[in-house]
């Protein structure tokens, strides 16, 4: 339905000069409506670059997590088999019953091995304990004798599940109290066994920067992988793609010279059409009228009066007919629309709708006329055309005033009579006959993405208003102009 308030500043313009109270949009611009613009090459090629480093970015991002995740499974895992393999060649044979009571010559022999084969680079500390949790041995003589809580893994390790396990070393338990300043680092623990089948807990602390290198040398190789893969990828998509868009361009050229076929034959349809008319019914139907106005006259002579005045009428009827026809013919196709101008036309239009009781004025602002579209132009005088019209059958007003002007970047058209008016509401919810046009209107207006208004009321007249965008162009409208004044 229609609004009776101004509309949003999104919507259409609402005149602020007009005086009327009482504006109704019929039709507005769509501002969410898609335009069906030429394909751009470098635009597409930029979105599906960025759609392609978006895609990278998260690959790098998850392939780091998962990447830095397996590379410290495998580093740990590594130390775990590394530190086993120690122990088991360099360390289980060396130990002694005596490690466990403190013999000095078994802790003697322990301690050449570890500080002799067991520490370096890859091991800093070495501890190791018995099931009570006291730690029998370590590289750090103010370890030796301290007892602390083994933690379940531990006391599995010693008892029920024998293996060799790595873990990251909690830095804040007391134990681990004089390896805080050596950054993080990465413990591995596995049994051993003295001759008598004692189990001792042998524990090794590795710098945790292994793991980092690893983890390091693993994502180098995953990012080249990945990155050599997207650029292949890249470089195979990059012909695909233009020659897709090639493609669509192309397309998109063929459509748009149907549709200037289709529009030319359809023009070229309402001309041959126009000029049958003209050059055959109009033509014969305007001899018609002199043979019957000849005919009243020979009678009139002959003092026939009352058949003279039968034929006399019957000549007024075919001129009216022929009148009406020239009128079609306007419509189908107005010649000094697309010939002379919108101005032009207009003032033809209104030559042919003047009457002897009402009277049509049309002032068309050159600057407004020169500046318009084909498609715009045919807008305004199809407005032009209906509006006025309906002012001169259905207003019963004297005067009709056509005016068309430029505000910026639109053209403006207003027609205004003052006739009776009519109920805007009733006719756009139940159209009489002689109202369709109102309807025909606002969908043309609406598909068309043209503001129209109207303001009407019984007793007021009626005002028209359309707004048409038409940036202000030279050329083909100018020239035209120029040649109608001449």
């Amino acid at each position: 339905m229609t609004s009776r308030t101004a509309p949003s500043a999104d919507g259409p313009t609402v005149p602020s000069d007009t005086g009327s109270p009482d504006w109704q949009v019929l039709a507005a611009p769509r501002v969410t409506e898609k335009v069906d613009r030429p394909v751009r090459v470098h635009l597409v090629l930029l979105r599906v670059g960025g759609a392609i480093l978006l895609v990278v970015l998260l690959v790098i991002l998850a392939g780091g997590y998962v990447n830095r995740r397996t590379a410290e499974s495998e580093a740990v895992n590594d130390a775990a088999h590394a530190t086993d393999s120690l122990v088991t060649s360099l360390v289980q044979p060396d130990v002694r019953s005596g490690l466990v009571t403190g013999d000095p010559a078994a802790v003697g022999r322990i301690d050449q091995v570890v500080r002799e084969r067991v520490l370096g680079p890859s091991i800093v500390r070495v501890k190791v304990w018995n099931l009570d949790g006291q730690i029998v041995y370590s590289d750090e003589p103010r370890l030796v004798g301290q007892r602390y809580a083994l933690g379940t893994d531990e006391r599995e390790v010693l008892t029920t599940a024998p293996g060799t396990r790595a873990e990251v070393t909690d830095l804040t338990k007391p134990e681990n109290q004089f390896e805080r300043g050596r950054g993080k680092l990465l413990e591995v623990y596995r049994p051993v066994w003295t001759p008598d089948g004692q189990p001792l807990l042998f524990e090794t602390y590795a710098p945790y920067s292994l793991v980092t290198e690893r983890s390091t040398r693993l994502w180098h190789g995953f990012a080249g992988v990945t990155l050599s893969s997207v650029l292949l990828l890249i470089t195979l998509l990059i012909p695909i793609i233009i020659g897709l868009l090639r493609r669509v361009r192309l397309a998109q050229q063929q459509r748009e010279a149907l549709l200037l076929r289709a529009v030319e034959a359809s023009s070229t349809e309402r001309r041959r059409i126009a000029a049958t008319l003209h050059d055959g019914v109009v033509q014969e139907l305007a001899a018609t009228a002199l043979q019957l106005a000849g005919k009243a006259a020979a009678y009139r002579r002959n003092g026939h009066d009352q058949a003279a005045d039968e034929w006399q009428e019957a000549a007024g009827t075919v001129r009216a007919n022929v009148g009406g026809l020239r009128s079609v013919l306007v419509d189908i196709y107005p010649a000094s629309l697309h010939s002379a101008g919108l101005s032009v036309a207009l003032s033809d239009l209104a030559n042919t709708l003047r009457g002897r009781t009402i009277n049509i004025d049309v002032n068309v602002d050159p600057s407004a006329a020169s500046g318009l579209p084909e498609e715009a132009e045919n807008l305004v005088f199809r407005v032009a055309q209906e509006t006025m019209r309906n002012s001169v059958k259905h207003s019963g007003g004297l005067h009709v005033s056509v005016s068309v002007w430029r505000r910026g970047n639109k053209v403006v058209l207003e027609v205004a009579d003052d006739g009776r008016g009519f109920d805007v509401s009733s006719a756009l919810d139940n159209p009489e006959p002689g109202h369709l046009g109102l309807r025909l209107l606002t969908d043309l207006c609406a598909e068309e993405g043209a503001t129209l208004l109207v303001d009407s009321g019984r007793g007021r007249g009626t005002r028209w208003h359309l707004e048409v965008f038409a940036p202000p162009t030279s050329g083909r409208s100018a020239s035209r102009e120029a040649r109608a004044r001449r």
